[in-house]
């Protein structure tokens, strides 16, 4: 078996920065050539059992339940470039995510991984980025295509730029969003049907629901399946706190200020379940001159692409949104302005766990506060920390003292 490794750029407890290398040598198929750098502060649990099955020769299907943040993303795209052959000028690798915005994420982290290694080309294909090759039915060269479903279902039959029976390994991101988001569902499994049988299986998801798993026995057959026990769903690390604010949106406005204005927050994300709130809130952050940024369901791709752009560089540090899963690197505090609750009116644990992991991620601390505005929002939010059994403490925004000691 191959004792090759491949080359990471680290920084860890036991060297202050460089250049060192993380000797892979157990039975995977490596190639020694490829110059992948990651910057890696600690390897995650999820890596340390996901990888060896990734990696496995010969390949596993595998099903994994994984938070958001604990770098599900470094371990698949780290599989997808272990196993491309730079010199075949075709697509071998498919990744499926459920938003633009979730496959944006994807391909920078390939991209940065591969900066030494530009050999290995990938391309990106969301709604709206169809180039003229595609319409002129010019074959897809690149190794790896990230992307959203429907999209590259188009590529695949409609256009027919590249050709599905020479994909090897076919990753399902984030399946949970997947599933509901409308279309997405159905479009995978026609994904799925295009492919070899012997084409290896990835699917990650924060949660592993009925609905879930029923999704993902339709796209992959006898998989290895990881899932976290419910106790560990929730990171010790997040502090989670709730704050009663029966006089409606006003008073939760208050409460927001009076956090802000307390609390030294590098970003937050307040997290609304309808775009009516979300817009009436980021209307009145900016009356009060707060610099905020504002995405809803009913935002342009453009719109998504130049918020997170300006979030990234700091140009805002307060991001009001419907969306459930958004990446930024510096946040510190998520605030739930109203506590999710799906299309029967009961609590969303699901949604709740998206919400809330990113502050967490990689043993970072984090703040999340909850906004109650009546007994039936205070009672799906005790449902929901019993279902985490975990603690949400009740918080008085009136006093700063106790909001200070928020960072203690």
């Amino acid at each position: 078996m191959c004792q090759k490794y491949l080359k990471f750029l680290v920084v860890c407890n036991e060297c202050d920065a460089g250049e060192c290398e993380a000797n892979f040598n157990s039975d995977s198929p490596f190639h020694s050539s490829k110059g992948i750098h990651i910057r890696v502060y600690k390897q995650s649990k999820i890596q340390e059992e996901v990888l060896p099955l990734l990696l496995a020769d010969p390949p596993q299907s595998i099903i994994v339940q994984s938070r958001s943040g604990t770098g599900n993303t470094v371990a698949f795209v780290l599989a997808m470039l272990a196993r491309v052959d730079a010199s075949r000028h075709y697509p071998q690798m498919l990744c499926l995510s459920p938003t633009e915005e979730s496959a944006q994420q994807t391909a920078r982290a390939l991209q940065q991984m591969t900066q030494n290694s530009p050999e290995i080309q990938m391309k990106l294909v969301v709604f709206g980025s169809k180039r003229t090759s595609e319409r002129s039915n010019q074959r897809i060269t690149e190794h790896i295509i990230i992307g959203t479903a429907g999209t590259i279902l188009d590529c695949a039959v409609r256009y027919r730029v590249f050709d599905p029976k020479l994909i090897n390994m076919f990753v399902l991101d984030e399946a949970d969003i997947m599933i509901d988001t409308q279309g997405q569902q159905d479009q995978a499994i026609r994904l799925r049907k295009l492919l070899r049988t012997d084409c290896q299986h990835v699917l990650f998801s924060v949660t592993c629901s009925k609905e879930v798993m029923s999704f993902a026995n339709k796209i992959i057959l006898d998989p290895d399946v990881i899932r976290l026990r419910r106790l560990e769903e929730s990171l010790d690390n997040i502090k989670q706190y709730y704050v009663q604010c029966r006089a409606g949106d006003e008073e939760k406005f208050a409460a927001l200020t009076n956090i802000y204005g307390v609390l030294t927050i590098g970003q937050c994300i307040v997290s609304c379940c309808t775009s009516g709130s979300a817009i009436w809130l980021a209307d009145k952050m900016k009356e009060e001159g707060h610099a905020v940024a504002l995405l809803t369901n009913r935002s342009s791709i453009q719109q998504r692409n130049d918020v997170l752009n300006r979030l990234r560089k700091g140009q805002e540090r307060i991001l009001i949104t419907t969306l459930k899963d958004v990446d930024i690197d510096q946040l510190t505090l998520v605030v739930n302005w109203d506590i999710p609750v799906d299309f029967n009116n009961e609590p969303d644990c699901q949604t709740y766990l998206h919400r809330i992991w990113r502050p967490g991620r990689f043993a970072q601390s984090g703040l999340t506060i909850c906004f109650v505005d009546s007994q039936e929002a205070y009672d799906n939010m005790m449902r929901i920390q019993n279902h985490f059994k975990r603690i949400i403490s009740e918080l008085n925004t009136d006093d700063p003292d106790k909001i200070g000691k928020l960072q203690n």
